[in-house]
């Protein structure tokens, strides 16, 4: 698994506009920037490397060089520790006194905590939803599947994970409860990252197939059949993670005549 520095050259910034020819443009006079900006850079930092894990563009193990960053943000070192900081209290990101940071490993025990919550607040809030969601919010939903499809179809994989992921926050964003969409995102992208370790071969199609059947339910308002759907959608993720690998016996691995 590749660890090495050039791996943060899958963290992208924001693209910026061209600036104006120094020669041309009087220099400014620097002011120190306000406590606004930089929670601004920092946070921009953090969905950036956020972005990077869920997209599977960093792998888990990364190690995630203070300096390499600051250069491709253009900002200090500070910022970006601030960045890894908040990453680390979501789980994402492990810090170590002699080893820097790095891109979370989460544990077997972990990856199956993640998923018992998931089922906990997901199954509530998809009963809620089938009683409050607006026709225009199934809409928006509906569109949501139609980039989700087009992303399977041209096997896009930085797309559709991104896609199959978001479609969960975007179902709690829809209830205006934003502590929940928050938590939901963390959770998410704790699953995305639990998936670059575990997943065997996953089928997008699947999953795409079972939001579908979702947005279904939640149309016809049929409470029960969403949850049941949601709870299966979440099972069959979970599934097809190997969190139960078969431990081999050392006889059959190691005998002379194998």
């Amino acid at each position: 698994m590749p660890r090495t520095a050039a791996n943060l050259q899958a963290i992208r910034p924001p693209s910026r506009v061209a600036r104006a020819d120094r020669k041309q443009v009087p220099r400014a006079r620097s002011t120190p920037p306000d406590e606004a900006s930089l929670q601004t850079t920092t946070r921009r930092i953090a969905e950036a490397i956020t972005a990077a894990i869920v997209e599977r563009r960093l792998m888990p193990g990364t190690k995630l060089a203070e300096q390499k960053i600051a250069d491709i943000f253009k900002v200090s070192r500070t910022i970006v520790r601030q960045a890894l900081h908040q990453l680390s209290r979501d789980k994402l990101v492990t810090l170590e006194q002699a080893r820097g940071a790095r891109v979370a490993q989460p544990s077997v025990e972990e990856a199956r905590q993640v998923f018992e919550v998931r089922h906990m607040l997901e199954s509530a809030m998809i009963k809620r939803a089938a009683s409050e969601l607006t026709p225009d919010q199934i809409a928006d939903l509906r569109t949501h599947l139609r980039d989700e499809q087009a992303a399977v179809q041209r096997t896009d994989v930085t797309g559709r994970t991104q896609l199959l992921a978001d479609f969960h926050v975007v179902l709690a964003r829809m209830l205006d409860n934003e502590a929940l969409a928050d938590i939901l995102r963390e959770l998410v992208s704790r699953s995305s990252l639990i998936s670059l370790m575990y997943q065997s071969a996953h089928s997008a199609e699947h999953s795409f197939a079972e939001h579908v059947a979702i947005v279904d339910a939640l149309e016809k308002r049929d409470a029960r059949a969403a949850v049941k759907l949601m709870e299966s959608h979440l099972l069959n993720v979970e599934r097809n993670l190997r969190l139960n690998p078969r431990v081999p016996d050392l006889e059959s691995v190691l005998s002379p005549e194998n």
